[in-house]
Parts: structure tokens; C-alpha cells; sequence
């Protein structure tokens, strides 16, 4: 029961902040156009809300047209109890609370009706583009923190082990392939296998100490097994830990 309640809180704040992102996007640019929000909810409120906040203060702002603007102060911030969901409402909009009645007054500076055509459109659309900015922001973190990671190929300290094709040309367990016809390999580009067994020549780092060049056959790619990679990393390894009063421990 304990492990359903996490994941369903999980699920709602995950949804919450979609709907706030979404919201956010009509709210703000609204309000850079001088559109009054009358509400700004997240999730529904149908009879009750759990939590409502409406600035005492009341400020008039004016363009430089002398039209007078909505601010922040005029709009009720909440939080309601159906989480289906959200809204702003937007004054001189039809959207979810369906009001009607403000249509059938005078156009205000202020409503939604009364700015132009490319105003409008930058509202409505402006959820969907906060968005698709919040998708790229956590797929770019997400590359960022768990993307592809790779040592380039002349910090590899260890070498490489090479298939026995490999071998048999002239690489040597241990080596540190550097150029193919003379041109760096970098790892980043993600073909360097392709570049040296299609190379006629590969550079090599051998001992730490000498510069070898390995020339390659033609079709070597043909040469080499499908189940075994040209080269792999050597990987070395690291004691972390010993544990007291083991073997490993009293051996020093």
C-alpha cells in the first residue's frame, strides 16, 4: 500500500508541474499582452478549491497608449481538488468555466477579443510551446547526466586488446591507436572502427614510447570475426575496499 501511495503522489506531482508549465505558457504571455487573467488553477475546482489567493491590493497599469493593462494583482491563484487538470481564465475567452456572459458586454482594452489576431494566437498556442521547451530542457539534461560517456582514445592508459585478425597484422595487445592515414581518431565521432580497418595505415602508440605504423591490408574488414570487435578498452582495476581481518588485508 505504502510503495501504490509513493507512486501515485509520484504521478500526480509529475502532472502537476505539466499542467503548471502548460498554464504558465498561457498565463504570461497574456499578461505581456496586457490580457487579464481572471484565474490561474491548477487542477479543477468545480464548487470548492482546496487553496485560493487574490492580491488585496488592486494597481492599475497603463500602455503607452494610455489603455489601461491587467497586472498580476488582478487574478485569483489556486489550487483545486480534482486533478484532471487546469486553467487560466482568461478575460474576453471562452475556455473551460464557459462564461458567456462577459461576451455580451462591450469589448474592454484589457480581454482577450480586443487584441489583434497574432496576440491572440500567441496565447492559445503559447502551452504547447512551454512545453515542448520544458521536453528539450529534460531530454538535454538527461543527456547531460546519463548520456553517452567515452575515453578518448590517447587517455586510455591501459591500451586496447585487439582481435586476433588485429593481431596478426602487426597490432599488439596494449597499443594505442592514434591516427588512420594520418588523421586523429576520435572516439565522439562514433566510426573510428570503420576509419581503421578501412585505413591503409594506422598509427599506433606502443609502450607509451613508440610511434608504430601498422599497415593494413585490403579487405581486412572482411578478415575480421562478427562476433569479435576489432578492439576493446582494457579497463584497469582498482582494489576500493579490503575488508579487516581477511586474507587480503593481512597480506597488505
Amino acid at each position: 500500500m505504502e510503495t501504490f501511495l509513493i507512486k501515485a503522489a509520484q504521478l500526480i506531482a509529475a502532472f502537476a508541474l505539466l499542467v503548471i508549465i502548460h498554464e504558465f505558457g498561457h498565463y504570461i504571455f497574456a499578461r505581456m499582452f496586457g490580457i487579464k487573467v481572471e484565474k490561474f488553477y491548477l487542477f479543477f475546482d468545480p464548487w470548492f478549491s482546496l487553496f485560493k489567493y487574490k492580491p488585496k491590493k488592486k494597481s492599475t497599469k497603463t500602455d503607452p497608449n494610455g489603455e489601461e493593462r491587467a497586472t498580476w494583482r488582478d487574478t485569483e491563484y489556486g489550487i483545486g481538488w480534482l486533478p484532471l487538470g487546469g486553467y487560466v481564465k482568461i478575460a474576453g475567452m471562452i475556455d473551460e468555466s464557459m462564461d458567456k456572459e462577459q461576451l455580451a458586454q462591450e469589448p474592454k482594452s484589457w480581454e482577450f477579443r480586443s487584441k489583434p489576431a497574432y496576440q491572440r494566437l500567441l496565447v492559445m498556442v503559447a502551452g504547447v510551446l512551454m512545453n515542448f521547451i520544458l521536453a528539450i530542457i529534460i531530454y538535454a539534461g538527461i543527456a547531460w547526466y546519463w548520456g553517452e560517456k567515452y575515453i578518448p582514445l590517447d587517455k586510455a592508459y591501459e591500451g586496447m586488446d585487439y582481435a586476433e585478425a588485429a593481431q596478426e597484422i602487426g597490432f599488439r595487445n596494449g597499443d594505442i591507436p592514434l591516427f588512420a592515414n594520418g588523421e586523429k581518431l576520435e572516439v565522439a565521432k562514433g566510426n573510428y572502427l570503420l576509419e581503421m580497418a578501412e585505413a591503409k595505415t594506422v598509427t599506433v602508440l606502443r609502450n607509451h614510447k613508440d610511434t608504430i605504423d601498422i599497415a593494413i591490408p585490403e579487405n581486412f574488414i572482411l578478415r575480421l570475426n562478427d562476433e569479435e570487435r576489432f578492439l576493446t578498452y582494457r579497463l584497469p582495476v582498482y582494489i576500493g575496499d579490503i575488508v579487516n581481518g581477511e586474507p587480503a588485508k593481512e597480506a597488505g
